[in-house]
């Protein structure tokens, strides 16, 4: 039973304002939820109404020692643990979050604004899926004969890294903490998990979950701002291993500081990605993958979100008048309730650098700015961080809509009439994280696929992470991989030759 300094419910519950309370001032260290040691905190804000919802416990390097010299000292006996029982255990933890699926979907919502219905308890559900799937993986943690010498036995083993820091983004933190921490406990490794100044808590919430299965010390998390919190945990020289899922720019913060210590990197860093739509498509199921595709249900908060549509010049005003209409029918309103499509964007902060850009495109001379949905009328949410989406029309190639990552509702839908054209046009970016080709001629699609520069290239849908995927991107979209075999073995451990002389 963990050492609680305050009661949090051992059951579900479905009242996710007492939960932010019952988890407000901690991190969770050795097992133990415990407050900062400096005594600070720092708000959590509902982005639906503005109001404060709990107190996060604000970290400082002081913490960060805490949490590693813990991680440390239980990952030493966590190697020991037989690989498919450390996947048993796992796989356990996946039972222990499907059971809390909808808790933690509520209380998602109430901290990121993300509609509940269409995206929080879609998320919890799928980071117990990817703790089920790496849980069943203990098994392939395996090495290779190497044929040398007759009289020589050669082989390699993989062994984990040590203790391994992981820093998560606030637009979908429970699953970016799942393809981090998943893989990496299954391997042998200790982890300590930096969550987002945004969304503390519900990450919080599965880690004091997964400690209830989980020896202490193996999963710790700590809670603060970036340089005082974050940077602490990339330097510390236990820290043998650091992933990231952020913006390019911390993103290069972090690999500079991990290259001073000479220890791997994963990072995933953002993307611009295309979406190109052939006049020989499935019209109507082209229409409903561009709502899927541009995240419209997270306000556009999606790194893979497709904030550029190239569509073939035969069908682009037909597509543009179907996609408004179609994301005019979604409701945008309290994200607690059932009904409401599109909820709000994270944070003041967040909200004006969109709003920016919104106005940005409206003043280009010759764009226009399809605005699209409805402000919710509920005046409890007059204070939230709504913002109808946008499509814009107009605006050429080397505007910063088309350029560079907004990171909300907002999607650029330029005409195409060349295919050789529109591939140039889409790879011309610094970003190559993700696309999607929308077309009933494989033979143009399979052609495109492989010549766009992007990680991760899907016909015919525009999936989010799926476990099983390998999923990263190339160029400043960031460097590794997430969510597959190949994420757990290349990226968590490391592979070490034996040789035996029997002579």
């Amino acid at each position: 039973m963990l050492d609680l300094p305050h009661k949090t419910p051992e059951a579900p519950t479905t009242d996710p304002f007492a939960l932010a309370r019952a988890l407000s001032g901690v991190h969770l260290i050795e097992g133990r939820l415990v407050p900062a040691r400096s005594g600070k905190t720092f708000p959590v804000v509902n982005p639906a109404t503005g109001e404060q919802v709990a107190e996060a416990a604000e970290g400082d390097a002081a913490d960060v020692d805490a949490a590693v010299q813990s991680a440390a000292r239980a990952q030493k006996a966590w190697a020991k643990v037989p690989a498919r029982k450390r996947g048993a255990l796992v796989h356990a933890c996946a039972a222990a979050i499907r059971a809390h699926v909808d808790e933690l979907g509520l209380l998602i919502a109430l901290e990121t604004g993300k509609a509940l219905r269409t995206e929080s308890r879609v998320e919890a559900g799928v980071v117990a899926d990817v703790f089920e799937f790496f849980g069943g993986l203990g098994g392939e943690l395996k090495g290779e004969s190497v044929p040398f010498a007759p009289n020589v036995l050669s082989v390699t083993v993989r062994e984990p890294l040590g203790v391994v820091g992981a820093i998560i983004p606030w637009n979908v933190p429970m699953l970016l903490m799942a393809l981090k921490v998943a893989p990496a406990l299954v391997a042998g490794n200790a982890v300590v998990v930096k969550s987002a100044e945004e969304a503390p808590l519900a990450v919080l919430r599965i880690c004091e979950i997964l400690n209830r299965i989980l020896p202490p010390g193996v999963f710790n998390m700590v809670s603060g701002q970036g340089p005082e919190c974050g940077a602490p945990l990339v330097a510390h020289p236990l820290v043998k291993k650091v992933t990231f899922t952020g913006s390019v720019e911390t993103g290069k913060i972090v690999y500079r500081a991990a290259a001073e210590k000479l220890i791997p990197v994963t990072l995933e860093l953002g993307g611009k990605s295309p979406m190109i739509v052939f006049a020989d498509c499935d019209f109507a199921k082209t229409v409903s993958g561009a709502l899927t595709s541009m995240r419209f249900t997270r306000q556009g908060q999606s790194c893979t979100a497709a904030s550029r549509i190239y569509v073939e010049r035969p069908i682009f005003e037909r597509f543009v008048a179907e996609m408004k209409q179609a994301v005019d029918a979604m409701v945008m309103g309290d994200p607690l309730d059932e009904k409401t499509d599109i909820g709000t964007i994270i944070s003041q902060g967040q909200f004006e650098k969109v709003q920016a850009f919104i106005d940005e495109g409206t003043a280009t001379p010759g764009a226009t700015a399809h605005v699209c949905s409805a402000m919710p009328s509920d005046p409890a949410l007059k204070k939230g961080l709504f913002i109808r989406p946008v499509i814009f029309t107009g605006l050429d190639a080397s505007s910063r809509l088309v350029r560079e990552e907004i990171f909300g509702p907002v999607t650029v839908i330029q005409p195409f009439d060349d295919a050789e054209a529109v591939l140039a046009e889409a790879n011309d970016s610094d970003y190559g994280l993700a696309a999607s080709l929308w077309t009933n001629n494989l033979k143009v699609g399979l052609d495109l696929a492989h010549r766009l520069e992007a990680g991760l290239v899907q016909i015919n849908q525009n999936l989010v992470v799926q476990a099983n995927l390998s999923y990263g991107g190339v160029k400043s979209s960031g460097l590794g991989k997430e969510a597959s075999l190949e994420a757990m073995l290349e990226h968590f451990t490391h592979k070490k030759t034996i040789m035996v002389n029997m002579d």
